[in-house]
């Protein structure tokens, strides 16, 4: 087997935040001997989520077998996933800020034609559905849970509960037209075609596009994770991914 040098792209920040966490689990659960110290666990389990390296990969490169691999992964993963702030943390952010920028996104996951719940429409694909709020500038506030990518926007979004936290909170909302119809604080386009917009309709879409395009940032940080560019996972993991992500980028520097 051919071994060569590679390096991960974080900081060394999340590497300490999560030795950190996996020592705390151990001394709690009373764990006297592993095979890897909480550093290297913390290492493997960042270059499977920053990577995407497989588990066969993991397990050559750390001298483990696939199947503590798969353990050391699911352990780390649950325990980020604990520390991600819910909906209401969120919030609490959010009514600091001017208004929030609210989009959906769909990571890719391996299904067969059969699985129709998973499948989504508008992007030829299969995929779950999750709800990324961001801040004025672009930065990630959130992530809901993972729906079926067949779940229109608008319904996981008001599943999740947050068409009616925005309007409690009276927080505004700039979302795209997939939104339309939500009403209360979340503002979508006007819609129709372009030459048949008045010029008045036209400034605002405009500008409304311009504040939403700040949102892509806050997707953008997800799809920087390159295991959630393909998930080959079960469906029922990818929520607890997706806030150990959250977690990860939002307490490590």
């Amino acid at each position: 087997m051919l071994v060569y040098p590679s390096a991960i792209d974080l900081s060394s920040s999340h590497l300490q935040l999560l030795a950190r966490e996996l020592t705390t689990h151990r001394r709690r659960i009373g764990s006297r001997w592993r095979r890897l110290e909480p550093g290297h666990q913390a290492l493997l389990v960042l270059a499977h989520l920053r990577c995407g390296d497989t588990y066969s990969r993991l397990a050559a490169g750390f001298g483990v077998g696939p199947a503590t691999v798969c353990r050391y992964i699911h352990e780390a993963v649950q325990l980020l996933a604990a520390l991600a702030p819910d909906l209401a943390d969120a919030l609490k952010v959010a009514t600091r800020k001017a208004y929030i920028i609210l989009d959906g996104t769909l990571p890719p996951i391996d299904r067969i034609a059969a699985d129709r719940p998973y499948h989504s429409g508008k992007h030829k694909r299969h995929g779950m559905n999750i709800q990324v709020p961001a801040d004025p500038a672009g930065r990630l506030l959130w992530t809901s849970p993972a729906l079926p990518g067949s779940t229109h926007d608008l319904t996981t979004a008001r599943t999740h509960g947050i068409v009616d936290a925005l309007a409690a909170a009276d927080i505004p909302c700039w979302a795209d037209r997939a939104y339309r119809g939500a009403g209360g604080p979340v503002r979508v386009p006007y819609r129709g075609k372009w030459h048949n917009l008045s010029p008045g309709q036209q400034a605002v879409n405009r500008s409304h596009g311009r504040i939403r395009a700040l949102g892509e940032r806050a997707v953008s940080v997800l799809k920087a994770w390159r295991l959630l560019r393909r998930l080959r996972c079960s469906t029922t993991r990818i929520t607890d991914l997706t806030r150990a992500v959250l977690t990860l980028h939002l307490n490590a520097g």
